[in-house]
């Protein structure tokens, strides 16, 4: 799939726990309006979404949208999801914060995901 035809960031959550993909998390894209120090960062919602049944959302920004050479957070809301599956999860919510440094790139941020823990990588 090249770049003209998908979301320029996009992400797929696992569930560790479950052995498949988490669906049905909310996830908002935010960009970084200051950079520098991050507790002065302000945020900037430009994009949204939902995790499908194969725990992707591809469609965080329009196919072939320009993005900024800028930082950008994703924040998933994992306790409403916890709770459909009656478990008592650790982490509300998960943000993960990136830097694109080269906007002609396609950024892919999948999340592992389980109660108790979470880690990331950058995906391709």
């Amino acid at each position: 799939m090249t770049n003209a035809v998908r979301s320029p960031i996009t992400t797929h959550v696992l569930d560790l726990s479950r052995g498949k993909p988490a669906a049905g998390i909310p996830v908002l894209l935010e960009l970084g309006l200051v950079s520098g120090d991050p507790d002065a960062q302000l945020w900037k919602p430009i994009g949204k979404g939902e995790t499908d049944s194969d725990g992707r959302v591809a469609t965080l920004l329009p196919p072939g949208s320009p993005i900024a050479e800028s930082t950008y957070r994703l924040t998933f809301q994992t306790a409403a999801y916890f709770k459909k599956h009656g478990v008592s999860g650790f982490y509300p919510y998960v943000q993960i914060v990136f830097d694109a440094a080269d906007a002609s790139q396609h950024y892919h941020v999948p999340l592992l995901l389980s109660p108790h823990g979470y880690s990331t990588y950058r995906g391709s």
